[in-house]
Formats: C-alpha cells, structure tokens, sequence
C-alpha cells in the first residue's frame, strides 16, 4: 500500500504529467467531500453537504451572486455530484487528454483545461442571464463539476487530429470527430432541460477548445500566457579577467611556475632556458 500511494503521489504530483494531474485533483475533492458526507450522515449532524458545496463553491447561475463568489468560477470545476458524474468526466479526460498529449505539449493541455472551464462557466452564466426564458428560477441555481474543461479537450483534440480512431464497445472503430459531434448535439439539445446551465457550460468549453486549436493552427499559440519567460540574470561586481602580462617577452604564468621552482628546489635547480627567462624578466 506504501508503494502504490508513492506511485500515485509521483504521478498525479511529479510526473509533469497535467493529465495524471488534474484527474488526481478531482478524484481526491470528491472521495474527500464523500468522506465528510458519510461522517456527516453517522453523526446526524444537521447539515446538508451537497447545498453547502453548490452555495459556496459552485458557480452561481444568478449573475448578481457573481461579485461575491468570484472565485467559484475557478472552484466549480473540479467539485462533482455523484459518482457517475465524476466517473464519465474523467474517462473522457483520459481517453481524449491522452490522444491530445501525444501531439500537444502539457502547456498547452494546462491552458486548454483551464481556460476551457473558465469560458465554459461564464458562457453558460451569460446565456442564462441574457434569454428571459431562464429568468424564472437562477437564484438557487449553481454550476458544477470539470465538464466544459474536459469538453474543451475533447473538441481540441478532435479538431486537431479528427481522423483519429477509438474503439468504442458496440460501435467499434469510431473517428473522434464523430464522437465530439454527437456530444455537442446532445448538449445543444439539452440547453431546454432541468440541467440548461451544465449544458451550456459544456458548449462553452468545447467552442474554446475549437477555436484554440483553430488559431494554433495558424500559428497563434494562446497558451504562451502559461509560457515561463526565463529571468534576467544581473550579475555586479565581475573584475575583468586580466590578460597574461609579459615581460621581456616571458608571460607573468611562466615566471610565477620559475620562482615556485625556486623555492621549492633552489636557484641551482634551473634549467639554462629557465634562467634565461628570469634573467629577461628582471630586465624589463
């Protein structure tokens, strides 16, 4: 059991791998928040978890909540409701953020994910305030869960390479662009149900993962905002290095290694040539 939590900790922590990374986050939020709930459920405390985690940590549909939870349209994307929710999440983020490594650099894969959660939730946030057909119940209404950022890969991925095949149980061989397709179908279908926000999100995200890709591929790398631009380094107090001096034609390196000669071994111990050499030098 130790080795296999070293394994994990170096893949989801230190491997450099986002993808390991960002499925490690999100699965640890949520066993963390089913831990409390289970502690919550046998102590009969009074509280309900899930409209505790919805009102403080998932984005709120409301626009006017906005101003003081700024920070839930970071938050929202890594909390999950319920264990199929989390589950089919993070499937899609393996099988399409593997297939987007094997091309794209981590990056890139940091900003897509991020950026594809962030434009996902304030996307579905603005078409929820903007058509009245929504107005009638946003106050109690909140976003959650990773889906737009794994949405943002899956449209990425599929715009990159489209031709690129998965084997898909009763299907079989399937082009992903197909399977990003029937996505965002259903969702664009969706956008009229009890769960209209969560959809939108998710078209949100899969247009900023298109259009990233769209622009990458006409030499504009947005994810160069995530690029670490290498400091400056100021070095003071550098004495110039002094050039060999020379006298009487015999460099100042050489009459040093003379006279270590001398007092190590003697005057007499010199050669005539090394004689010759001092006798030039004291001239100078």
């Amino acid at each position: 059991m130790n080795n296999t939590f070293k394994d994990l900790k170096y893949k989801v922590f230190q491997s450099g791998n986002p993808l390991f990374f960002y499925i490690g986050i999100n699965v640890m939020l949520f066993l963390i928040m089913a831990i409390i709930g289970v502690v919550i459920f046998l102590g009969r405390i009074p509280i309900d978890l899930s409209l505790l985690i919805r009102e403080y940590v998932g984005l709120p549909a409301s626009i006017s909540k906005l101003p003081e939870r700024f920070y839930t349209v970071f938050t929202y994307m890594f909390i999950h409701d319920g264990i199929l929710h989390i589950l089919f999440n993070m499937l899609g983020l393996y099988w399409f953020g593997s297939i987007f490594m094997n091309f794209l650099k981590s990056r890139q894969f940091h900003f897509v994910y991020i950026t594809g959660g962030l434009v996902g939730g304030l996307f579905a946030v603005a078409i929820l305030n903007i058509f009245p057909v929504y107005s009638g119940g946003l106050t109690d209404v909140s976003i959650v869960g990773a889906s737009a950022a794994v949405m943002a890969i899956i449209f990425a991925s599929a715009t990159l390479v489209p031709n690129y095949s998965l084997m898909l149980l009763f299907f079989g061989e399937v082009k992903i662009k197909w399977i990003a397709i029937v996505y965002f179908i259903l969702d664009f279908i969706a956008i009229g149900s009890v769960n209209a926000g969560g959809s939108l999100a998710h078209i949100g995200g899969a247009l900023l993962g298109f259009l990233y890709i769209k622009s990458l591929q006409s030499g504009r790398d947005w994810s160069k905002l995530f690029e670490r631009k290498p400091k400056l380094k100021v070095v003071r107090n550098v004495k110039p290095v002094k050039k060999p001096e020379f006298k009487g034609g015999v460099s100042q390196q050489e009459i040093d290694a003379i006279l270590d000669k001398i007092s190590t071994s003697g005057y007499d111990k010199l050669t005539a040539a090394e004689k010759e050499k001092l006798f030039k030098a004291s001239k100078d």
